[in-house]
């Protein structure tokens, strides 16, 4: 199919008498790399919910592939290849790396060669060496890759990827941007939502940032980064903190 592979349009979201969302418009073409910047409380986290599932928006409509999946639940939004990584992994630890990624084919594309696939996806991620290991024993990099894993394991069309860098040093950093790269280069489009701003400004090839909620700016890596108003309200805050 031919067109966007992800719309929001108009999509609003209040929360009391507070609108953390909205208007909003957005629109993610086949295997692209879309960077979301803003400050904290400028309705990042609030749009990723709406897009995956988590929130049903009180306004506006959002497309998955051309099919309008606002009332969709996020495991149906899952199953059609809308897959997202959460910014605090949580594993099952008792469990093994392997079992981990075999759950979620269990719940969302159960298939007899379940861990086959499973295996090549540790690969992708560079955890098959740690397969048979429990995920309670992983580093901080290891569990971002394993998060990482869980989401591609469903064989995404779109993968959210929710600060997987945080808490990274610059070679791990390094790391996941490079897995994230390859699985682009594979035809799955990526939403980075993250504030390590060299590895959003390195990835992405636009970026969106937002503010109180609403798109302040629209454009490739360089033209974000000499904007005026986005300098103000988005490095301005970096700077201070």
């Amino acid at each position: 199919m031919s067109g966007p592979i992800l719309e929001v349009r108009g999509v609003e979201q209040r929360f009391g008498p507070f609108r953390a969302l909205g208007p909003v418009d957005l629109v993610l073409h086949r295997g692209e790399r879309l960077g979301i910047i803003g400050p904290n409380g400028s309705g990042k986290t609030t749009l990723i919910n709406c897009i995956s599932g988590t929130l049903r928006p009180q306004e506006g409509r959002v497309l998955f592939d051309g099919v309008d999946v606002t009332d969709v639940p996020p495991h149906r939004r899952a199953r059609m290849g809308l897959s997202r990584s959460f910014q605090i992994p949580k594993p099952f630890t008792g469990m093994t790396v392997l079992e981990n990624l075999l759950v979620p084919i269990d719940q969302i594309s159960p298939s007899a060669d379940a861990e086959d696939r499973a295996i090549a996806v540790l690969e992708s991620v560079g955890l098959q060496r740690r397969a048979a290991h429990e995920a309670g024993d992983l580093s901080q990099l290891e569990l971002r890759k394993l998060e990482l894993a869980r989401a591609l394991v469903v064989e995404p069309k779109v993968l959210v990827a929710d600060e997987a860098m945080a808490g990274l040093s610059e070679g791990e950093i390094d790391d996941v941007l490079a897995i994230l790269t390859r699985l682009s280069g594979t035809g799955i489009a990526v939403i980075m939502i993250e504030h390590i701003m060299h590895a959003v400004m390195r990835f992405s090839t636009r970026i969106v940032c937002f503010e109180t909620g609403r798109t302040i700016a629209d454009a490739a890596p360089d033209v974000i980064a000499a904007d005026p108003l986005v300098q103000k309200v988005y490095f301005g805050e970096q700077t201070r903190h």
